[in-house]
């Protein structure tokens, strides 16, 4: 498949705070990709740059084969953007809202009335396009900023924290919308600190500290974890896993005050600790990785942590 981003060593400072740091990854027509990291981990950054509203200080991105940074009114051509913030009009309908968004890409006329119809069918908002935009709830203003940005039918969607402030069933409707744009041809990349949002893409990248650190599908991402992962909490953790290396060989990982161990058979583990030091063990608990678990794999810090 053609590559529709092609991110080439990009890097950026805001005076001594390094934001990116040679970060390079590429993402085919029809795939939906998301950038998965705290706050402050260089997301945000990398979308303002992928969108033209922020000059990197180092390398360079082609949307389609053009360069942000030397043709960027003809990269903005080929996208369509749903940022952070809403940039509805509230006191608009959500008609006029996608009117006077296609107007500004030049479109007029009986094409933009039949493109707006058609945006409003396909995010389900046909019956609310009398509506002013300041009675629908979160979940459908954020689609209706969604259909204003497939109005000049971008073949590349970006897209930053997209659901933030969603509940749960708005954000899987939303992140079903996405998900069909994908299977259509759109390229979809987003930026998210939300696990559930990340699984549901094709391939999610990791962003710690300005870096992308790992690039892969979700499952495979996990994958790459060996195992189960426990997590073991006790009044003296610093004898218990010295005495955990020296019965079972095993080192952990210190994550948030807890003994961290990533091994095959966790329920065995788990099992295995409470027998051999009862008096020891607060609690123990084990599970499949998540990718809050490939983030900490990567980093040594949970996502949570790292974004507070």
């Amino acid at each position: 498949m053609a590559e529709v981003i092609e991110v080439q060593n990009l890097g950026h400072r805001f005076g001594d705070r390094v934001a990116l740091s040679g970060v390079r990854f590429t993402v085919a027509a029809g795939e939906m990709m998301a950038l998965l990291g705290p706050n402050g981990g260089g997301k945000t950054t990398l979308f303002r740059i992928l969108a033209t509203l922020l000059r990197p200080t180092e390398g360079d991105a082609l949307i389609l084969g053009t360069s942000v940074t030397r043709d960027p009114a003809r990269a903005r051509e080929c996208m369509g953007i749903v940022f952070q913030r809403p940039s509805l009009d509230l006191k608009l309908t959500t008609r006029e809202n996608l009117r006077h968004h296609g107007m500004l890409y030049g479109l007029s006329g009986a094409e933009l009335a039949r493109r707006c119809d058609r945006s409003l069918e396909l995010l389900g908002l046909s019956d609310r396009a009398r509506d002013a935009a300041g009675t629908l709830s979160g979940g459908l203003q954020r689609r209706a900023e969604l259909a204003k940005a497939l109005l000049p039918a971008p073949r590349l969607l970006l897209l930053d924290e997209p659901s933030t402030g969603l509940d749960p069933g708005a954000r899987r409707d939303f992140l079903g919308h996405l998900a069909a744009l994908a299977a259509e041809g759109v390229t979809v990349l987003l930026t998210t600190h939300f696990m559930e949002e990340a699984e549901r893409c094709a391939r999610v990248g990791v962003m710690h500290e300005g870096r992308l650190v790992a690039s892969d599908a979700p499952e495979a991402l996990k994958a790459a974890i060996g195992g189960d992962v426990v997590q073991v909490s006790g009044p003296d953790l610093e004898a218990l896993a010295g005495k955990v290396s020296g019965r079972f060989g095993l080192s952990p990982r210190w994550v948030d005050g807890l003994l961290r161990y990533e091994v095959e058979g966790g329920h065995r583990l788990a099992a295995a600790l409470v027998d051999a030091f009862p008096g020891e063990i607060t609690s123990v608990t084990w599970g499949r990785p998540t990718l809050d678990d490939v983030f900490t794999h990567l980093t040594g810090r949970r996502l949570e942590g790292a974004a507070a």
